[in-house]
């Protein structure tokens, strides 16, 4: 019913996952190399023929049982759906990762100043209580490490809409102290630690907050641990 567009940038397992998506579902489309968070979906969006638009991120491994099948009622066409991931490293379940599905027209007009990319889109949100994917991120050690400083800095910075503390507090807890023994496990205690500290001491400050959707600035924040 809704076009599904696949979203990558340099992720090592993109072509092989983007491959998995279409012989499952051919008519998926994909976006590839746009640089910025926002940019990349609203390219998305624009490709996209229909009222609601599916995203898949580059690291997303679709379940067997999920078949983008789900029809919006009506009243909810202005709302953001968030399916749950399942993480590779640490087994948490929730919607970091997880498959979407947004509002084609709110999404090319996202505000794009703020951090958090899906809170840009509306202010209604639904949270899906099915599992769509695994959220494979550990590939190498820079993207495993780049994914758990971004979700921990904006965990701990507060800038997602509606997330309760407990529960914040609890996946902060685990995304910086479990997995160690998973594939490149200690990339992600290590990225979701540096992530954690930078988002506490930059809570309100939007402007260092936004540089978590800057690839390069990652990168050199990355080799800055590293060395």
């Amino acid at each position: 019913m809704y076009d599904i567009i696949f979203i990558s940038y340099e992720e090592p397992s993109a072509d092989s996952n983007y491959a998995a998506l279409k012989k499952r579902f051919p008519t998926a489309k994909r976006v590839h190399g746009v640089k910025g968070i926002h940019q990349a979906h609203i390219k998305a969006a624009k490709k996209a023929f229909t009222k609601m638009v599916w995203i898949v991120d580059a690291d997303a491994i679709i379940v067997d049982d999920f078949n983008f099948d789900y029809t919006v009622p009506d009243h909810q066409l202005d709302h953001v759906h968030v399916w749950r991931s399942q993480n590779p490293v640490n087994d948490l379940v929730y919607g970091y990762g997880g498959v979407k599905l947004f509002p084609r027209k709110l999404t090319i007009d996202m505000d794009t100043s703020k951090p958090d990319m899906t809170t840009s889109i509306s202010d209604k949100f639904k949270a899906v209580q099915q599992l769509a994917n695994i959220t494979a991120f550990n590939t190498d050690p820079f993207n495993t490490w780049k994914s758990a400083f971004r979700e921990c800095c904006k965990l701990s910075s507060k800038v997602i809409d509606r997330q309760k503390s407990l529960e914040t507090d609890n996946r902060l807890q685990t995304w910086c102290t479990v997995g160690k023994d998973r594939k490149y496990g200690e990339y992600a205690i290590l990225g979701a630690i540096a992530g954690t500290d930078y988002g506490s001491k930059n809570q309100g400050n939007i402007a260092a907050l936004k540089k978590i959707n800057d690839f390069d600035w990652l990168m050199e924040k990355f080799n800055e641990s590293a060395s």
